[in-house]
């Protein structure tokens, strides 16, 4: 899940119990069912969303799939609107942070039940994706793809420093240490960004410390243990060693458009953001493995699910649609692209080749060190402060330390709410 969605996190809860129908435009004539099929990612996906459908209609005749797209800025403002009209569409994409919410209210159909009856081997998926879309004992999600995040950096920078690029020995120290040796002022060009984004860059650096962010049973904000503070801290002072541009910049400018330019000589960054360097005329970039931190190797793993929204007129047809999308023929379509990792196992390989100037399996092999996004139940009840605290840190502000204070005392006040 890129930045982009996890800063949509503060909008408002869904009204799920208004009475209506679904989007699905009924049966045909003929007995006919059309199906609709939400998503957000039109550039890199649409292609592959929209061969999966006629895949999909090859093997049940009688169903059809319209794709819908919308703006991932404006998908979850119109899912929450479309959901409370009883309008949203029969099967749609779902992420962690917004899970719990949707499930709570009543917005999404049950599955568990559905996947014992026809033997779905959710095995075939990374278990922490499958417990990301399991709430109270029940799965509502079966997982499309994942990713994790890796340190990506530009080869002609490190050159010219006469740094050695980055590999799987490197630890926070060694990170700091070429920080330094690549940040030139006098040509802009920066050796990290140390942005104030979760996924991307703090969460990782917060679980490799030894911290936490919500701890397992979804009671307690981890801001206020010393090692989380520890590996906020770790970015809070590359800012000002002035080896990371200011959050200033980086809001002026996107981290990622400064790696594109040539800014920046490293960056912590999603598997999800490959096609957009691969596609960057003059970036000559390759990825390694995050650093170690003091206590452990982390890297944040996280992925979108498929989801049947619960007022379907349709909910046999959109199950059996969720279940297709699940398959190892739609994984294959998907890791094609090079979009995303495809949830499915042993699929990633075709992922990795799609793209073969980059070492993407550093991605898949990270599986083994993943952590899962922290999420609670209603994540959007307290990322929005999380974003405003750690921004203000990075900022300088406030210290890091009493900002993450005040910020676990505002997020136990909404955990204890859930």
């Amino acid at each position: 899940m890129s930045r982009k969605v996890w800063a949509l996190l503060c909008a408002g809860a869904i009204v799920a119990g208004a009475v209506g129908c679904s989007s699905s435009e009924g049966e045909s004539a003929g007995g006919k069912v059309t199906l609709t099929y939400g998503y957000w990612d039109e550039k890199n996906q649409g292609q592959a969303m929209e061969k999966i459908a006629k895949e999909f209609t090859k093997t049940h005749p009688n169903i059809e799939v319209k794709i819908q797209f919308t703006p991932l800025k404006e998908y979850f403002t119109k899912l929450q609107t479309s959901a409370a009209g009883g309008s949203a569409p029969d099967v749609f994409w779902m992420n962690g942070p917004r899970f719990g919410v949707y499930a709570s209210q009543g917005v999404l159909l049950p599955l568990s039940d559905k996947i014992a009856a026809d033997k779905v081997d959710t095995a075939k998926f990374p278990r922490s994706l499958n417990d990301l879309y399991t709430l109270d004992g029940k799965q509502y999600g079966l997982p499309k793809d994942y990713d994790t995040v890796g340190l990506w950096y530009n080869k002609d920078l490190f050159d010219k420093a006469g740094v050695k690029y980055p590999d799987a020995t490197w630890t926070w120290d060694d990170l700091r240490e070429n920080a330094r040796k690549l940040t030139d002022p006098a040509k802009g060009v920066y050796g990290v960004g140390a942005a104030p984004w979760g996924q991307e860059v703090f969460y990782n650096t917060i679980f490799q410390a030894g911290g936490y962010v919500v701890s397992p049973d979804g009671k307690k904000s981890g801001y206020d243990d010393p090692a989380t503070i520890e590996g906020l801290r770790f970015w809070s002072d590359l800012i000002k060693e002035k080896s990371s541009p200011t959050v200033q910049q980086m809001t002026d400018t996107s981290p990622v458009e400064l790696f594109q330019n040539g800014k920046l000589a490293m960056w912590t960054d999603g598997s999800y953001d490959a096609t957009t360097y691969g596609g960057t005329e003059g970036l000559n970039a390759d990825v390694a493995p995050l650093p170690a931190g003091p206590k452990r190797k982390a890297s944040v793993i996280h992925g979108l699910a498929n989801v049947v929204y619960a007022k379907t007129e349709h909910p046999a047809e959109a199950w059996e649609f969720v279940k297709f999308l699940a398959s190892e023929q739609a994984n294959r379509i998907q890791a094609e692209t090079g979009a995303v990792i495809p949830a499915y196992e042993g699929l990633a390989d075709t992922w990795v080749k799609s793209m073969p100037q980059f070492n993407l399996k550093i991605f898949v092999d990270q599986l083994a060190d993943s952590v899962p996004y922290p999420i609670s139940k209603n994540t959007a009840a307290w990322s929005s402060a999380e974003l405003d605290a750690i921004t203000k840190a990075f900022s300088g502000g406030q210290d890091v330390e009493a900002g993450a204070r005040e910020l676990a005392t505002v997020m136990n006040a909404a955990l204890a709410k859930e």
